[in-house]
């Protein structure tokens, strides 16, 4: 029997209903469930063949559950390992480099020392920054958010130097981006499940959280529909995510993706409305079940996107010729 598992916290909408669609379906030989964790030791297997991870990002023992789950053959989706290494300007200095446009962007030191450190550990970094330089390549109005964060925590949209500054002053010890503030007509945010399906959905950030979701959204052009499709499926082979969501402001006809490092995105019915909640469910539970026929005991049967794979094909390749000359 291959078990399918789903790993979650403080959600109520979608665990239940992701189990009861992937048994709704009796598939031969596989079943899900909401998971238990007890006891964990070191290289031992669970009795997961698929975990579906909702909630590691906030849980330092899960995350390390999770990656010991998966050097023993579970496929852990997303992977616990590129999760761990990923973050948000990592994730736009990749979409330039694969031609999906995105609005400028720079990271800056935190505010304040890290921990264990003084002014001998910033001997490399040039101070005072080129803040002029800086200004004149972002402009204003700026987003001013976390680079590793998440859930709109810490987000600031500033106006002047001045907002600048007095943000700066309240972020600490987090590492920070200064973000070109995209004014847009038209703004998504895009589901995609396994690499493969998408769904988009008219999103409006300007409103509280559960009325973002555009109910009865007005017809969007074909043409612009297919490019979104076509940056989302960029984006999420390179970066090897089997549930993520991206977002883009559209300016001048263009969609510029905004933030796409989102690998438990929000499935909640009350929040995404009861068509959008219904397809989630439908394709998370097939990629499931997918993933739980495609399982083999004892390898590694974690996705990894492309991004990585190249690289390691580049290196493999760059081996083998050195060893054959």
């Amino acid at each position: 029997m291959k078990k399918i598992g789903i790993l979650f916290g403080q959600e109520n909408t979608f665990p239940p209903a992701f189990v009861e669609r992937v048994n709704s379906k009796k598939e031969s030989g596989i079943i899900a469930e909401l998971a238990n964790v007890n006891k964990v030791i070191q290289g031992e297997p669970t009795e997961y063949a698929v975990m579906i991870d909702r909630i590691s990002q906030d849980v330092p023992f899960y995350r390390a559950y999770l990656k010991n789950a998966a050097i023993s053959g579970t496929a852990v989706i997303n992977n616990p390992f590129w999760w761990s290494a990923d973050e948000k300007f990592f994730n736009n200095a990749l979409a330039v480099k694969l031609g999906v446009p995105v609005p400028k962007t720079v990271i800056l030191p935190s505010k304040l020392h890290p921990d264990d450190t003084n002014e001998k550990s910033f001997r490399n970094l040039e101070f005072p920054l080129d803040w002029d330089g800086i200004f004149k390549h972002i402009g204003f109005p700026a987003f001013f958010k976390p680079h590793a964060g998440g859930g709109w925590k810490n987000v600031y949209k500033l106006e002047s130097i001045d907002d600048f500054f007095r943000a700066y002053a309240e972020t600490g010890r987090l590492v920070m981006m200064l973000q070109e503030a995209i004014e847009f007509k038209e703004y998504f945010r895009c589901y995609c499940i396994d690499r493969r399906d998408v769904r988009i959905m008219q999103y409006d950030p300007k409103q509280p959280h559960h009325a973002r979701y555009v109910k009865n959204p007005l017809p969007i052009e074909a043409k612009l529909l297919k490019k979104i499709e076509e940056y989302v499926l960029i984006l999420n082979n390179a970066l090897g995510y089997d549930f993520n969501t991206v977002e883009f402001a559209v300016r001048d006809g263009v969609p510029l993706a905004i933030d796409f490092c989102n690998p438990a995105p929000d499935a909640d019915v009350n929040s995404v409305g009861v068509e959008n909640f219904e397809w989630v469910v439908e394709a998370a539970a097939n990629m499931a079940i997918r993933r739980a026929k495609e399982h083999k005991d004892g390898v590694n049967n974690l996705t990894w996107g492309s991004f990585v794979q190249d690289f390691v094909s580049r290196k493999k390749l760059k081996a083998d010729k050195t060893r054959n000359e």
